[in-house]
């Protein structure tokens, strides 16, 4: 099969390293990729905005699968200009990819199918949602509705606050349409778990349950990020848990989204948190996570390229997927200054060194240059080691940090330190 990628960060790359391996793997394209994914496959350079540029490139190119990675080009709606073209894609609709892209919509489909959610309401007029806030008895979170890069929700600890972050999103507009409507939501209190799973749109097939690591200093401190590392599988979720929150919340979801006449192809993400009244939704998101699909990804034993195939095709139900019963963590390195104001164009060395039989260095945020690669995001690179327990893996993910280096590299030290107390 020829294969189209589309994306540039960690996720992809993790993506495009698993596709490689694949027997039905004819050709690899990657729109526009990085400096990691060069090594698996051709990096093309697509207008991601253009579908009809895609589409093009994907009929000439004879292309047999397109595969999205981020959520912004679902919601841009390249996966139904590639569809009424006639050409196959691993990703949701622009409809079934509201879950993620519409934080409104999702809470009013939780709320309408009885689905445990937290508390909340809605609003685009700032002086509603203030008057709002002044009676609430619980404490809140404030999110963005849109797409946010993962730095869309707030945890204001006053009313003052809060009525700041308020004037931030609706009057300011700092993040622009994705904040023109914001949740202001109850914030509930437990541990928080990503349960993956693929979807053909009636059959899902969970993944090994993973927890990113938001915060950008240790000890979960400092402000938030879109991840600096992440480890799987948790080891607080049992199987049972897992098969409770496939059955009770993530299954009536994709039935509920089939019966809207908006069914579910790809990967359905859901940010759970483990309540004292059971598992809650926090989120949906319509795709692999980023840095979650580098150990996820990790783990897997079987084809990726068969699986999406199976998703696309409505055949998951008979489709045997397994797993490495082993554990991986990530450690993301990003630039001096992320998640603010960054440079870029910094010189990284010691990669080829950092990459082992246990460890791979996944790109997030890089380009090739003449004389090597050099940095060009705020989340640089997602080191990722696996081993037959965390306390391996781990090893196996700082070790390989400890050989790369690029000036400013900030990273923490204590990504999946809670999975070996836990474990």
């Amino acid at each position: 099969m020829n294969v189209l990628l589309i994306g540039d960060g960690g996720r992809e790359h993790a993506i495009a390293w698993k596709l490689k391996d694949s027997a039905d793997l004819k050709r690899l394209f990657i729109a526009p990729g990085n400096a990691g994914t060069a090594s698996c496959g051709t990096n093309v350079n697509l207008k991601l905005n253009n579908a009809t540029e895609v589409i093009n490139f994907a009929t000439d190119n004879q292309i047999d699968l397109v595969i999205i990675g981020p959520a912004e080009p679902v919601e841009a709606g390249l996966s139904d200009a590639l569809t009424n073209a006639g050409i196959a894609v691993f990703a949701p609709s622009k409809a079934a990819g509201q879950i993620e892209s519409n934080k409104a919509f999702a809470k009013q489909f939780l709320t309408q199918h009885n689905l445990p959610t937290a508390r909340y309401a809605t609003f685009t007029d700032y002086h509603a949602a203030c008057e709002y806030l002044a009676e609430l008895a619980y404490p809140f979170v404030i999110k963005a509705a849109g797409l946010a890069d993962g730095k869309g929700a707030v945890l204001p600890q006053t009313f003052t606050e809060a009525k700041l972050v308020l004037r931030d999103l609706l009057l300011d507009k700092r993040l622009g349409h994705a904040g023109q409507e914001v949740i202001i939501e109850e914030r509930l209190e437990g541990e928080e778990v990503s349960l993956l799973a693929f979807s053909d749109g009636t059959t899902l097939s969970p993944m090994p349950t993973a927890q990113d690591h938001k915060r950008l200093r240790d000890g979960g401190l400092g402000p938030n990020t879109g991840g600096m590392g992440a480890f799987a599988p948790v080891p607080i979720v049992s199987k049972d848990l897992v098969d409770t929150i496939i059955k009770d919340i993530m299954q009536p979801t994709v039935d509920g989204m089939r019966e809207a006449g908006m069914p579910f192809v790809g990967v359905l993400y859901a940010g759970v948190i483990l309540t004292d009244n059971g598992p809650q939704i926090l989120e949906y998101n319509a795709r692999f996570g980023d840095p979650e699909a580098q150990v996820i990804l990790s783990l897997l034993k079987s084809d990726l390229l068969g699986i999406m195939n199976a998703c696309v095709d409505g055949t998951l139900a008979n489709t045997k997927i397994d797993w490495y019963d082993e554990a991986a963590a990530c450690v993301v390195m990003a630039a001096d200054g992320y998640p603010n104001a960054y440079a870029t164009g910094i010189a990284i060395t010691g990669l080829e060194a950092a990459t082992t039989k246990y460890s791979e260095v996944f790109h997030s945020g890089t380009n090739i240059v003449s004389d090597g690669v050099v940095s060009a995001g705020g989340r640089v690179l997602g080191v990722t080691g696996w081993g037959k327990d965390f306390q391996a893996a781990i090893t196996h993910a700082y070790e390989a940090v400890s050989k790369i280096s690029f000036v400013g590299a900030q990273y923490r030290k204590d990504i999946g330190a809670r999975a070996i107390v836990s474990d």
